[in-house]
């Protein structure tokens, strides 16, 4: 009896001695990581983006982050006054009027603003301009450069443009009309510098 408690006394130390040689501690490891990282800045869901619209054409919007020009996915609705207008006004109307919604509230969490206000209308060319003009209801000149620069690389991405990374602006008829680059510089600094662009005749 007095052998047989001795061997019940040693096998915990034995099992103690195993794990050891096995390199597995035989103590509790804690299994609180700490809390989750926090939302990284200038993001922001896919679903918290696509709930603004139920129905529309997918598109991507830059807005204001910091002090750059950073792209979110969109439904963009057709606007209802704008149904009978050519596709490619109809699609810079909706565009605009994305551009000057409020964003939504993780949105502005995640650090994005608009410097797009909202009423602004654009048309089509008129007479002989160049197939894609569009027009805005004020002149270019008279927006911020940010927001210009808003809507000259929302514009240039979209169906409202010819996909090459410009796109043709002008304002209120008979004014002059001129081609807007999306560059690389005007998307990391929109409000340092106008956004380049060249005088463009009649077609």
């Amino acid at each position: 009896m007095n052998v047989r408690r001795a061997r019940l006394c040693l096998l915990p130390l034995l099992g103690g001695l195993l794990l050891s040689g096995c390199g597995i501690r035989a103590t509790e490891v804690p299994t609180d990581f700490g809390a989750a990282p926090s939302r990284a800045h200038c993001s922001a869901t896919g679903d918290e983006a696509a709930s603004r619209t139920a129905l529309g054409f997918p598109a991507q919007l830059f807005l204001l982050c910091g002090s750059s020009l950073v792209a979110l996915d969109r439904l963009v609705e057709i606007p209802p006054e704008s149904v009978e207008a050519p596709r490619r006004v109809q699609v810079a109307q909706g565009l605009l009027d994305q551009l000057a919604e409020e964003p939504t509230a993780a949105e502005r969490s995640a650090g994005y603003t608009t410097d797009v206000h909202r009423g602004l209308a654009v048309t089509g060319p008129y007479g002989d301009e160049p197939d894609d003009t569009l027009r805005l209801g004020v002149s270019p000149a008279d927006l911020s450069r940010s927001a210009l620069a808003q809507i000259v690389c929302t514009f240039a991405d979209s169906e409202a443009a010819e996909g090459d990374g410009s796109v043709i602006l002008g304002g209120p008829r008979d004014t002059p009309l001129r081609r807007y680059d999306c560059t690389d510089e005007v998307r990391a600094a929109p409000g340092a510098e106008w956004p380049p662009s060249e005088e463009v005749g009649a077609g």
